[in-house]
C-alpha cells in the first residue's frame, strides 16, 4: 500500500504513484465520498498521461474517452448491474487506463476473476485542500 497526503495543487505524486502500479494500464477504482476529488485527480492523472483534454464527470454519460489511452467512468447512478448488462466489462479489456469512479468491492472481486490489472485509490479529504490517498492492490 502507498499513502499519500497532497494538496489538490499538487496531485502530481499521485499520478506518478498510479502509472507505476500500473506501468501497463489498467483499472483504477476510485473511491470515497461525494466532492473527494474522485475527478479532480483524474483530471491530474490525464495531465500526467499528456492529455490537453478537458476532463469532466461522466456521470450522466457513464463513460467520457480522453484519447485512446484514458478511459473514465461513473457508476454511482446506475450501479455495477447496470454498466455490466451494458457490455462495459469489454471496455475495461482495452489497453490504457480505466479510471471507476465510485466502484466497490464486487467490481474489484470481478475485475480480479477476469485477470484485469486492478487497483483501488482510496481517496479521504481532510479539508477543503488537502486528502490522502491510499493506493492499493485489489
Amino acid at each position: 500500500m502507498i499513502e499519500l497526503t497532497c494538496s489538490l495543487e499538487h496531485l502530481q505524486e499521485v499520478s506518478e504513484a498510479i502509472a507505476a502500479s500500473l506501468p501497463d494500464g489498467g483499472v483504477v477504482i476510485l473511491q470515497g465520498t461525494l466532492a473527494a476529488g474522485k475527478t479532480t485527480l483524474t483530471q491530474a492523472f490525464a495531465k500526467h498521461l499528456g492529455l490537453d483534454e478537458a476532463v469532466t464527470s461522466p456521470t450522466f454519460s457513464l463513460q467520457q474517452c480522453y484519447g485512446e489511452t484514458l478511459f473514465h467512468y461513473d457508476i454511482y447512478n446506475h450501479g455495477l448491474d447496470h454498466f455490466l448488462s451494458l457490455g462495459m466489462l469489454e471496455e475495461l479489456e482495452k489497453s490504457g487506463y480505466h479510471l471507476i469512479e465510485w466502484g466497490d468491492e464486487s467490481l474489484a472481486k470481478l475485475l480480479k476473476s477476469a485477470h484485469i490489472p486492478t487497483i483501488n485509490v482510496k481517496i479521504t479529504k481532510t479539508d477543503e485542500n488537502r486528502r490522502i490517498y491510499r493506493i492499493e492492490n485489489a
